[in-house]
């Protein structure tokens, strides 16, 4: 503990300001050593993407000291590795509290160290950053956003000249160059001349690129109802006016929830992956009698939907679900074009083995990665002679092509409208659709536990938990032998019964992944943005026609059920 106020008294020097030292000094004065130790056990950890938690003064936490500093790191990496050229970088911001001043500091480092700053005037998606990166012609992008989590986190995300997050060898060099630095490094004094605003002419390429990307002409616009909600976060600047130029022109917004707001009022997450966050929206559908729902998350990188199911009522599909028809309905589309051999779709470890069998079923190459969108823009970094279609994961994520090089919820939510307007208007539905999928490939079915230990305790908790995981091997699932054990920490898959080993040819990762002779998978990984530990669980049988969905589903519910007692999990 003397460590922890030692480090505490060093932010009381006159560097730091007055609010600052004031904060810090009430809490030494109270002997509040619980919140001092959880602010100061530790460095704001700056990851292999940038830096997400808790706002507020201290080490462990996101302010503009923390965030100064890993400004000054990637100054001084971009100053050495593009010496003699005129440097610039791009700046967006979410609508959580402090985004806009925090982005406004990013940017005076960034102008202190003689780079020239785009900063767009008001709040932007997350997509849209991606695209300006390109767009520019800069050397790095950094948005403020914390995504989907609660009102009191924010964070920074570091985007490269190609759109995408860090990668290796960037991400490593980067967080070298920031450790090196004390906070009395930063240089916070601001060149105004090298900050530059944008807005509209960024705005419109994007929604320009999203509407050419996203729209494919479906038919039964004109008689296709959509209710929309931004969950009170960015997309409001760009799917309104995305699906308006695209025709669909019966989109009713939810006014609750369109006005930005930090706080996130009207729901407990402004999450689409939580059923809650989407259920005004819901409401609104089942009294209008609309066709879709699509929410957003407050970055508008990830999408939820809801659609009628085979009874008419408003059904939320998950992320995998969403992510196989729209890969599928992007196939088919390259398919009547006609393929040229080169096309790829992607996923990630977690996410359904669905996307896998219906690529091969497209004669269509299929890549997969580690958790994270970052990986999927490095594949297309990585193969430039190929051709990306679309790619997705299981967390409600989904990129269509490569002209945004993050998951983008406002042409992925474009591309869910032309899915379901064209199903209707040829007699089906997009649950029907998905329904005949099964069919063709086989039902797949997956479940998500996903489990908070907060603090150093918790931390310490998810740990021992994965290291149980891998130390205690599952031998069975459900009645089905486990076959193979995939330890990306390793590296190195084995087959249990025959002995055969294989290398995993993606970068290390503390991800276990045991798969049974049926093709039952279950995955554990920490979250990288959470303090959680995820256990991801696929299930899969086959449906000989749609008549049976129902009852093959329930068969496989029960499988879960069964998976989740076993391995002593909640349902």
């Amino acid at each position: 503990m003397d460590t922890i106020f030692t480090t505490a008294k060093s932010w009381l020097t006159d560097f730091f300001d007055t609010q600052t030292k004031k904060e810090i000094e009430t809490l030494i004065q109270q002997n509040n050593t619980e919140e001092l130790k959880d602010r100061f056990y530790k460095n704001m950890e700056f990851g292999t993407g940038g830096m997400r938690g808790i706002m507020g003064v201290g080490t462990n936490r996101i302010n503009k000291y923390t965030l100064g500093k890993s400004t000054q790191g990637l100054s001084d990496y971009l100053n050495k590795v593009h010496t003699g050229k005129n440097i610039k970088v791009v700046i967006a911001y979410d609508c959580r509290h402090n985004s806009d001043t925090l982005a406004r500091t990013v940017a005076e480092v960034f102008s202190a160290n003689g780079i020239k700053v785009y900063l767009f005037s008001e709040l932007r998606t997350t997509p849209e950053l991606s695209f300006a990166v390109r767009y520019l012609d800069c050397h790095a992008g950094i948005v403020l956003t914390a995504s989907h989590n609660p009102p009191e986190y924010n964070g920074y995300k570091v985007y490269w000249s190609d759109g995408g997050q860090i990668v290796p060898p960037q991400d490593g060099a980067i967080i070298a160059a920031i450790d090196r630095l004390s906070y009395e490094d930063i240089k916070f004094g601001a060149d105004e001349s090298l900050i530059e605003l944008i807005d509209r002419q960024v705005d419109e390429a994007f929604i320009n690129a999203s509407v050419k990307n996203g729209n494919f002409h479906a038919e039964g616009k004109d008689n296709f109802k959509i209710v929309f909600t931004s969950l009170h976060g960015t997309s409001i600047t760009a799917i309104p006016e995305v699906l308006e130029r695209a025709g669909y022109h019966n989109v009713t917004i939810i006014e609750e929830q369109a006005k930005p707001n930090g706080d996130f009022p009207t729901v407990k997450s402004p999450n689409p992956e939580e059923p809650e966050a989407l259920s005004m929206a819901i409401k609104k559908a089942e009294e209008i009698g609309a066709d879709m729902v699509v929410g957003t998350d407050p970055d508008s990188d990830r999408l939820g939907i809801a659609v009628r199911n085979l009874e008419g009522e408003m059904q939320i599909v998950n992320g995998n679900q969403a992510m196989i028809l729209m890969t599928k309905f992007l196939l088919e589309k390259q398919k009547e074009k006609g393929f040229k051999g080169n096309e790829f779709v992607a996923t990630t470890i977690v996410s359904t083995p669905m996307m896998e069998v219906m690529a091969k079923a497209y004669g269509v190459e299929f890549k997969t990665a580690l958790t994270g969108f970052k990986w999927i823009g490095k594949m297309i970094k990585d193969f430039p002679d190929s051709q990306f279609l679309g790619g997705g994961e299981e967390s409600f994520g989904y990129m269509v092509g490569d002209f945004v090089r993050d998951k983008d919820a406002v042409t992925a939510t474009l591309l869910a409208c032309e899915i379901a307007a064209d199903a209707k208007a040829k007699g089906s539905s997009f649950y029907k659709d998905l329904i005949d999928s099964y069919v063709d490939y086989g039902y797949y079915k997956e479940y998500l536990v996903s489990l908070t230990k907060k603090g150093i305790s918790g931390a310490e908790e998810i740990k021992q938990m994965l290291v149980d995981f891998k130390e205690n091997p599952v031998v069975s699932v459900a009645g089905s032998k486990v076959k193979w054990i995939e330890d990306y920490n390793t590296s190195i898959a084995k087959n249990v019964i025959t002995g055969e080993e294989k290398n995993i040819d993606i970068p290390k990762s503390n991800v276990l992944i045991y798969e049974t002779e049926d093709g039952t998978r279950i995955a554990a990984r920490p979250s990288g943005t959470e303090p959680k530990v995820k256990f991801y669980i696929s299930t899969n049988a086959k449906l000989d026609k749609a008549e049976n969905f129902k009852r093959v589903g329930a068969e496989l519910d029960a499988k879960i059920k069964r998976i989740l007692s076993e391995l002593k999990l909640e349902m």
